[in-house]
Parts: structure tokens; C-alpha cells; sequence
């Protein structure tokens, strides 16, 4: 069953803190509506735990926060861009306290109203949080202040399925299933916004919830826009190790707060691989994790704050503490096991200043984007500032495109005509498992020319199995998402083999060494893409026409 559940100005797909703070700040006036692909306040803004960094304490300053980052992104951030976001920052914290968000706060006496804690590749201590759950304050508090505005409507429990798109193009709205009544449903809206989150979904192991799974970037790549930088993948050096776990991280602010990184023999090692030891960027601390894991064989490695008073811990990380007691470790006394994950994905849908893509009236924001604030690696707790910050300056273009016209496009009718259900999900499950496996293998923390060539050779191979599964039976929950992840995976391997040197978050064996003449964004093209003015392509890639909604058998 196909019909068209309703129209609206502005489409927001993703219920994070990028898609809630735009709705939040959108006029009374404008028809809003949510989408989220569980309940409104899944996703990777929830399990934020460390922290949003902004300046705001009189011994730090804009410049060294803008500095900080342009060392991290080691050489590849847009520094207008970092100004940009840096300069929003304390007005972004602000704005979260004026909705109602709690925030620590410093005794009377302190320089800073909000505590603030310092995480990796920051001078300064300038990360406001809330305890060690901030991204749960303030996805519930936005979750709370969006369900009471009048204009928003929230569609829960609906995965994208793709954009819809003119060919001059112009984004004319999007296809979403409804997972409840099992119906492909058309939303045509005047503006859409990909606020879906990151990716990290294609790895085995992850730091991210279950929807972390690159629609909003593959969506946008069909719809013919290009993506930028997605070879850097951020691996949260800490993730706790344990069976029953599932992707609990370990805080960066437990080292920012003293803890230390210990072998299995209680030798501190981060000394050996860069002087700032433990604060030292993610990236230098994940690789040498994973040089130590395999030089010893290990399972893991360890991290102690156990030398810092009980009440310290107990106070600074409650939600921690807490959980690991319900695990059996107690990180009072003992050090507490640990690996890095899949955490973060620097790279996505290339935007501009207003977070608007390559097709007209489509923005992407958050994780989903690219806007050059990360370069090769994100310095922590810089991406839900960003979030916040992108949100805002969509707002302004968002507005003036509503303003110069009031016409409500057409989305053609859902077309299922030629497919039937699936009687093999066996071959979504098992491609899914295989997938996410040779990109843990082959495309994580350490690359070679050899494992990416053999990881582009099986992403192929399944393209053609999901693209085939996908052309003959109805769409499901799991079908869509196996569809974006493989479309994600072909986009990093690709990006990676562009990349022939080592930089950031990006580690080839082959090429070890940074090369200055490769420092600029790594950009793909889709056969779809259409410049706004001419320019030269710098790659170039494929990619299907999803403004065709037309699903037929393939022999």
C-alpha cells in the first residue's frame, strides 16, 4: 500500500541534537515534521557522554580552541569554518541552558558558571557537560521541548527510504516506510534536512546504536551529491571490553581527569607514542592501542583512574560507575578493560556554510555532513557543537528559500508493482554480517593497499546481491539499511584508496608518511551530479538515479 501521508515546509529525517535544535528554532508559522527511525530519542546524540567543548572560561580563548582543532584535523579543516563553529559556541551553550538543559554547574565562586573538563587535543579545559550522560540531558530535553511545539509533527518508528529530486535537480521531498503498518508512504516538502547521524554501523564493532547506519550520506549520494573525506573514521580509543557491553563506551574524560592507559602488566605505554600520553589525540591513541594489542597478542588493554578517590569517581562519572558495577567491575579499585571501536565518521555529505548540498533544497547536518570542521580527525567533543551550531546557520537559508516560494512539489506514487515479498531474509542477514566483518578486517584502524583492494572487491560483490534483492522484493527495515551500509562501505574503500599517504584518522601501512602535497579534501562524484556553476571534478563515482521510483525484477 503506497499514499502520500502528509506535506510539509521542512522535512527533518534524524532525531538527534542537529534535527531537534533546527526544529526548535524554526518559526510557529512553518509546518515541521521529525523523522525517526525508532523512538524519537534513539541515536547517537543519546550515548554522548563526555561533553560539548565552547570557551568559556576567561583563561582560555577562541583562537587557541580554533588552533587545537586545526592541529587535530591534522591540516585538512576549512579554518574559516573552524572560526565559524568555534566563534557559535558559547551562544550554543547558552541557547541548551535556556532550554532547559542541566548542566554541572561551577560553586558560586568558580571563573566559569558550568564545570568544565578536558578531554584530548584540548590546551584548555573547556568541555561543559552534564555529569558523564551530556548527550542524554540534552537529546531528552530537546525530545521534551519538540513534542510540545504545535508546527512540529513526529513521525516515529519511519525509515527513509530515499530522496525524491527533480532532474534540474531540485529536492522535492522523500519516501519513507512506515515500520508499524508495513507502507511506503511519499513526503513531499519544500525543504528536506539529513540529520541522520554517522556510520559506524559498517564496522563490526561500534561505539554507536543500532541506527547508526549512513542513510542520510547514502541517501544523499543517490540523490547525486558529493561526498567528501570518508576515509577518516574515528575509533574511540575506549570502549568497555566485555560480552554483554554492546558498545558501552569509556568516557574520554576519565583520561581527561587523570586516568591512565595501562598493559596488561600495569606499564603505562602512551608515553612511547606521543608526548601528551593519555590527552594525546584520538587517533594517536587508538593506533597505539592497537599496535599494543597486537604486539602482545592481547584481548584488550586497561584503563585505571582507580588511584582517585572514590567519591571523586562517583561523583564525576556516575553513569559509568554504574554500569560497570552492573558488569562487575568497579573502577574504584580495579582498572577496567578495554578496546577501541568504530566511534565516529569525520567525513559525509559535502555542504556549504548553511549546510546546504549540491541539490537545492537539501541541507544535511550533524554527522551526516561535511563541512570541513573535522579535516582528518575530530577533536573531542567538537561534534555536537557542531550539531548545534549547523542547525542554526541552516536556519537563515532555510528561511529565505520558504520565503521565495510557497509552491508544494510533487512526489510521484510509490511503484512496488513488480516485486514481491522476500522468502530469502536469510541473505539480508548473512551479507550484513559479512560486510561489517571484512570492514573491521580490512578498513579500520591499520589500512593497506592490499586489504582495502580485497575489501573493494567483496563490497562489489555484495553491491550486486543487495542492488538485485532489493530490485525484486518489498523494501524492509533491514533490507534499507544493509542497502545504505554497503553504499557507505564503497564510499570509504573508495576514498581510502584515493588517500595514498597517512594522515589523521587514515593509517596506510604502505604509505606511512604524510605527503604536503595531498593536503586537501578527498571528494567523490556521483555519474549524477550536477554543479550549480561549472567547476572541475577532482574523482568521480557512481551512482544510481533515485528520483526513478520505479522497482522492478532484474533478470
Amino acid at each position: 500500500m503506497t499514499n502520500t501521508l502528509l506535506t510539509t515546509d521542512v522535512l527533518i529525517i534524524g532525531s538527534g541534537a542537529a534535527g531537534l535544535g533546527l526544529a526548535l528554532r524554526l518559526p510557529e508559522q512553518v509546518r515541521c515534521t521529525v523523522v525517526a527511525k525508532r523512538e524519537l530519542v534513539e541515536g547517537n546524540t543519546l550515548y554522548a557522554q563526555g561533553g560539548i567543548s565552547a570557551v568559556l572560561d576567561s583563561a582560555d580563548s577562541l583562537e587557541s580552541h580554533v588552533l587545537d582543532t586545526l592541529e587535530a584535523g591534522a591540516s585538512l579543516c576549512q579554518e574559516d569554518v573552524v572560526r565559524t563553529v568555534v566563534e557559535h559556541g558559547p551562544a550554543a551553550i547558552r541557547w541548551l541552558a535556556g532550554q532547559g538543559v542541566a548542566f554541572t554547574q561551577n560553586p558560586p565562586t568558580g571563573d566559569s558558571e558550568f564545570h568544565l573538563t578536558r578531554e584530548g587535543g584540548h590546551s584548555h579545559r573547556r568541555v561543559v557537560h552534564a555529569a558523564d550522560a551530556t548527550g542524554r540531558a540534552v537529546e531528552t530535553t530537546l525530545v521534551e521541548q519538540v513534542r510540545q511545539r504545535p508546527n512540529v509533527t513526529i513521525l516515529e518508528h519511519h525509515i527513509a527510504v530515499d530522496i525524491t529530486r527533480t532532474h534540474e535537480p531540485r529536492c522535492t521531498g522523500a519516501y519513507l516506510l512506515d515500520l508499524q503498518h508495513d507502507r511506503v508512504v511519499a513526503v513531499p516538502a519544500r525543504i528536506v534536512v539529513l540529520a541522520t547521524g554517522g556510520a559506524a554501523k559498517v564496522y563490526l564493532y561500534t561505539s554507536n546504536p543500532d541506527v547508526a547506519t549512513g542513510d542520510g550520506i547514502a541517501m544523499a549520494w543517490r540523490a547525486g551529491c558529493r561526498i567528501a573525506n570518508m576515509e577518516f573514521v574515528q575509533f574511540h580509543p575506549t570502549c568497555l571490553y566485555h560480552p554483554q557491553a554492546k558498545s558501552f563506551l569509556i568516557s574520554e574524560a576519565v583520561r581527561g581527569e587523570g586516568g591512565h592507559l595501562l598493559l596488561s602488566d600495569g606499564t603505562r605505554f602512551m608515553s612511547r607514542f606521543d608526548e601528551r600520553a593519555e590527552l594525546a589525540p584520538r587517533d594517536i591513541v587508538a593506533r597505539a592501542i592497537d599496535h599494543e594489542m597486537k604486539r602482545l597478542g592481547s584481548d584488550c588493554i586497561y584503563l585505571d583512574i582507580s588511584h582517585k578517590p572514590a567519591s571523586f569517581i562517583e561523583e564525576h562519572f556516575p553513569t559509568i560507575h554504574t554500569r560497570c558495577l552492573e558488569l562487575g567491575f568497579d573502577m574504584r579499585k580495579k582498572p577496567l578493560p578495554v578496546v577501541p571501536a568504530a566511534h565516529y565518521t569525520c567525513g559525509g555529505v559535502r555542504v556549504d556554510i548553511h549546510g546546504e548540498t549540491d541539490v537545492p533544497g537539501l541541507f544535511a547536518i550533524g554527522e551526516t555532513a561535511y563541512t570541513g570542521l573535522h579535516g582528518a580527525n575530530r577533536m573531542a567533543s567538537n561534534s555536537l557543537l557542531e550539531c548545534l551550531v549547523y542547525g542554526e546557520l541552516a536556519l537563515a537559508r532555510i528561511l529565505q528559500q520558504l520565503d521565495e516560494s510557497d509552491e508544494m512539489p510533487q512526489v510521484p506514487a510509490w511503484d512496488e508493482s513488480r516485486v514481491t515479498d522476500s522468502d530469502e531474509e536469510v541473505v539480508v542477514s548473512h551479507n550484513w554480517e559479512e560486510l561489517r566483518r571484512f570492514m573491521w578486517d580490512y578498513v579500520g584502524i591499520v589500512r593497506s593497499n592490499k586489504r582495502l583492494a580485497r575489501a573493494r572487491r567483496r563490497v562489489d560483490l555484495l553491491r550486486h546481491e543487495i542492488n538485485e534483492y532489493y530490485g525484486n522484493f518489498r523494501v524492509s527495515n533491514d533490507l534499507l539499511e544493509l542497502r545504505n551500509l554497503v553504499e557507505v562501505a564503497d564510499l570509504i574503500v573508495q576514498s581510502a584508496m584515493r588517500r595514498r599517504e597517512s594522515r589523521g584518522l587514515h593509517y596506510n601501512i604502505d604509505f606511512p608518511e604524510t605527503d604536503p602535497n595531498q593536503a586537501q579534501p578527498t571528494v567523490l562524484i556521483p555519474d549524477n551530479y550536477v554543479p550549480r556553476i561549472p567547476e572541475d571534478r577532482v574523482s568521480s563515482g557512481s551512482a544510481g538515479n533515485p528520483s526513478s521510483n520505479k522497482r522492478r525484477r532484474t533478470r
